[in-house]
């Protein structure tokens, strides 16, 4: 080697710098079964949430039912040629509120059975999905 060369540059190699394990082990969240048991504020809103949607159901079955109860007298005093006509001797009034109204009901009864099982149903679900 003359003067003339440069050193030879040592190989870099990659150095991979770690610190020290810094985080720990999350604890685990309890179950949301746990937060209703307990009665915890989470528990609360979960519950809250349920009965809301249960009480909007039950409204709104009542508002149907109350608007078709309600609805009928009111068609019969705004248009009175339907008080007239009869079935079998039967006034169609009668007819109606015996013959509409009570299968309605019972529509509007398994209607709000089969919505109110959906809902606790999605509680549920919502409730054991794990974390």
């Amino acid at each position: 080697m003359s003067a003339a060369d440069p050193a030879p540059v040592p190989e870099r190699r990659r150095v991979l710098v770690t610190g020290p394990r810094t985080r720990t082990a999350r604890r685990p969240r309890p179950p949301v079964t746990q937060e209703i048991d307990e009665q915890t504020g989470l528990g609360e809103a979960y519950m809250r949430s349920l009965m809301r949607a249960q009480l909007r159901l039950a409204l709104l079955v009542c508002a149907t039912i109350g608007a078709g109860v309600g609805g009928l007298p009111l068609l019969f005093v705004l248009a009175p040629r339907l008080r007239e006509p009869s079935l079998l001797g039967i006034p169609l009034a009668w007819l109606l509120l015996a013959g509409v109204i009570y299968p309605a009901f019972v529509a509007c009864g398994w209607w709000y059975v089969r919505h109110a099982e959906r809902n606790e149903r999605d509680f549920a679900d919502l409730v054991d999905r794990p974390s």
